[in-house]
């Protein structure tokens, strides 16, 4: 387990590596940061101090390999739009990203599962019909527009939830959460049910067809000719083996939900990191920008990391494969 757990981390160096390349040389060249820290009214020798003083002035590799030294010191670098140390700026922000996304992933693949397992046992009845089309639409509907309609609806027209900000946090040790207060619940729900949308129907339909495919083996038939009860059958036996593809899905959907999560936190104004980049990009705040992406791939190899290992213990095959010779 351990050599298999050590070339998983292995693979994901050079990925990491290979992503802060990319995306340093891409916001490298998005904007002028000392025009905007300066205005336009700087003259030469103060943009030229300022350029020097961060960095800008050497060529592209060395402040590349000046950024990749820094960021294994764990050191993110300083936001040049507000002057402060970068991780310090997205660890403030990223207990709000990772509580809707949480909740959103809670949301997607709850909904997701019990939805699947009724339109696949149950095809005509009303909620699996509606499951059915709704989830053709919720693919085919962009998550901004999804966002409005809630908006309007239950925030314009019903004026039940909030339709931007957090609402009340508080400070648990360095966390900073909004579940424990009502006005912290009521902000986050319109959000989270916006980013579940898109991760629902995606779960929905993989575990109807995985549940159709696992109900049709053999082994199910026989379970059935031994006369035992369709709740064994299809609880015990079926679902099951249907949660085994499952899981590996569901790991990528968390990591896509994080990434999402910047549309949803810009119309609904959250205050986490998906709102931080986008502020960062019109301010062409590059060591925030670029750190950004460093972060959401550090989350998704953690979580494909720790999906691996899952899969790892819960399949056999995995294991029997490691120990040949």
């Amino acid at each position: 387990m351990m050599y298999f757990l050590f070339r998983r981390v292995a693979a994901a160096v050079p990925v990491m590596l290979i992503t802060a390349l990319i995306s340093f040389a891409a916001f490298r060249y998005i904007g002028d940061p000392v025009q905007n820290m300066l205005g336009p009214e700087a003259t030469i020798e103060e943009r030229a101090r300022l350029a020097a003083e961060l960095g800008l002035d050497k060529p592209f590799y060395e402040q590349f390999v000046r950024f990749i030294s820094s960021v294994v010191q764990g050191n993110l670098g300083v936001s040049t739009r507000i002057g402060r140390p970068v991780g310090q700026v997205i660890l403030e922000r990223l207990p709000a990203t990772l509580e809707l996304a949480l909740l959103s992933f809670v949301l997607a693949m709850s909904l997701g599962i019990i939805l699947g397992v009724i339109a696949a046992l149950r095809p005509r009845s009303f909620i699996a019909r509606a499951s059915m089309i709704g989830s053709l639409a919720a693919v085919s509907v962009p998550n901004f527009l999804i966002s409005i309609a809630l908006i309007y609806v239950f925030s314009v027209r019903l004026g039940w939830l909030p339709s931007f900000g957090r609402g009340k946090t508080v400070q648990v040790g360095w966390w900073t959460t909004g579940l424990l207060t009502v006005s912290g619940l009521k902000s986050i729900i319109l959000p989270a049910i916006s980013l579940a949308t898109y991760q629902l129907t995606l779960i929905l339909r993989l575990v109807r067809s995985e549940m159709l495919e696992v109900l049709s083996a053999d082994y199910i038939r026989f379970a059935r000719a031994r006369g035992l009860p369709d709740r064994l059958v299809y609880f015990t036996y079926g679902l099951r083996n249907t949660l085994v593809p499952v899981v590996t899905i569901a790991g990528l959907q968390l990591g896509l939900i994080i990434a999402f999560a910047v549309v949803t936190e810009t119309v609904f104004q959250w205050p986490g990191v998906g709102l931080l980049f986008v502020n960062s990009i019109v301010y062409s705040d590059i060591p925030v920008m670029a750190s950004y992406i460093l972060v959401v791939a550090m989350i998704f190899v953690t979580v494909n990391i720790v999906v691996d290992m899952i899969y790892f213990l819960i399949d056999p095959r995995l294991r029997n494969k490691e120990v040949r010779p």
